[in-house]
C-alpha cells in the first residue's frame, strides 16, 4: 500500500496522446464530467471483478466499488479507456493484483489517481511462482488480500476501524471454511486423476494448495498460441496420464482447446472462472466462484 501524488492534468494529457484522438475527443469530456455520488461512501476502484468481493466483504455499505475490466473480460489483455482515467481520478483506494497481471495499468494511469489515493497491491510480499500472478486463487493468499484492504480502509477512515476489522475477520473465517470445503471435495478424486491441462495457468496456486498437478498449459503466455510440437506434447501427456478433460474459461477462444481435445479424445470444461466472476448468480463473488469451479473440476476429474 502506498500513497500516489496527484498530477492529474499532465496524466490526462499524456493519456489522450496515447489513445486515439477521436476516442479521447468524443469520450473524455463526458467521462470526466461523470458526477461522483456524494453519499459519504469511500470510492474504491478495483482493476478486475474478482477483487470486488474482498473490498465489499470488508467495507460493506461504507464503500462504493467501481471495477475497470468488464465482467467476462481478461485483465491480462485489457485495453484501458479514457473512462478508466475518470474513475481513477475519483478513487480514494485503488486495489490491483500486481505481479505483472495488469501490465496496462502503467504509470500514466497511476498518475491520474486522485490526490493521496492509496494503491493496494494484493500480491505484494506473497511468493510469486514462475511469474504467475494468480495468487488470489489460493484461499489462504486471498486472506492476505482481505487484510490489506482492511488496513487501507482503516487508514482512510479510522473512525470505523473496528467495523472494518470485524468485517475482515468474519470474511476470512468464511475463506477458511471455503478452503476446508474445497479440500474435502478434492479428496474424493482418486489421487492418480488429480491432474489438469489448462488453457492458461490461472490454476497453479489453487492446484498447489489442493494437491492437483498442473500437467500442461495451452497458452503459456496470454495470446501466445502453441506451435504444433507443443500441442503434440500436450496430447502425449494427456494420453500418458489418462487426462479426462481440458479446462478453460469463457473469455478465451475455444479453438485451441477443441483442437487438443479432438486429438486426445477427451472432453472440454470451458466454463471455469478465475480472472473474472460471471453474470450467473452461481459465480457472483469470489467464494461462490471457487465453490462453483471446484464442483466443475471434481465432476470432470472423477
Amino acid at each position: 500500500m502506498r500513497v500516489i501524488p496527484i498530477r492529474r492534468a499532465a496524466a490526462l494529457a499524456a493519456l489522450c496522446a496515447s489513445f486515439a484522438l477521436a476516442a479521447c475527443g468524443s469520450n473524455a469530456s463526458s467521462a470526466s464530467a461523470t458526477p461522483t455520488p456524494n453519499d459519504g461512501r469511500i470510492p474504491v476502484v478495483t482493476t478486475f471483478s474478482t477483487l470486488n468481493s474482498f473490498v465489499e466483504g470488508v467495507g460493506g455499505n461504507r464503500v462504493r466499488v467501481t471495477n475497470l475490466v468488464p465482467i467476462g473480460a481478461s485483465p491480462e489483455t485489457y485495453q484501458p479507456t479514457p473512462q478508466d482515467v475518470a474513475q481513477l481520478s475519483q478513487a480514494r483506494i485503488i486495489f490491483e493484483n500486481g505481479a505483472g497481471l495488469e501490465a496496462w495499468l502503467d504509470r500514466t494511469l497511476h498518475d491520474a489517481a486522485a490526490k493521496d489515493a492509496l494503491v493496494v497491491i494484493g500480491s505484494d510480499e506473497l511468493p510469486v511462482k514462475n511469474l504467475n500472478p494468480h495468487l488470489w486463487m489460493d484461499p489462504e493468499y486471498a486472506q492476505v488480500y482481505v487484510e490489506k484492504i482492511r488496513d487501507a480502509l482503516v487508514t482512510v477512515d479510522p473512525a470505523h476501524a473496528a467495523e472494518y476489522r470485524a468485517n475482515a475477520s468474519a470474511y476470512n473465517t468464511k475463506l477458511t471454511a471455503l478452503e476446508i470445503s474445497i479440500r474435502k471435495q478434492i479428496a474424493t478424486i482418486p489421487p492418480q486423476k488429480r491432474v489438469m491441462i489448462v488453457q492458461h495457468n490461472a490454476w497453479q496456486y489453487y492446484n498447489d494448495r489442493f494437491g492437483i498437478k498442473t500437467l500442461g498449459i495451452i497458452e503459456v503466455n496470454p495470446g501466445q498460441e502453441p506451435n504444433p510440437q507443443d500441442l503434440a506434447h500436450l496430447v502425449d501427456l494427456a494420453n500418458q496420464y489418462h487426462v479426462t478433460a481440458i479446462f478453460s474459461e469463457p473469455e478465451y477462444s475455444p479453438k485451441l482447446a477443441q483442437a487438443l481435445a479432438g486429438s486426445a479424445h477427451i472432453s472440454i470444461v470451458d466454463n471455469l472462472y478465475d480472472d473474472s466472476i460471471g453474470t450467473n448468480p452461481k459465480v457472483h463473488d469470489y467464494i461462490s466462484m471457487l465453490q462453483y469451479d471446484t464442483g466443475e473440476i471434481v465432476k470432470a476429474l472423477k
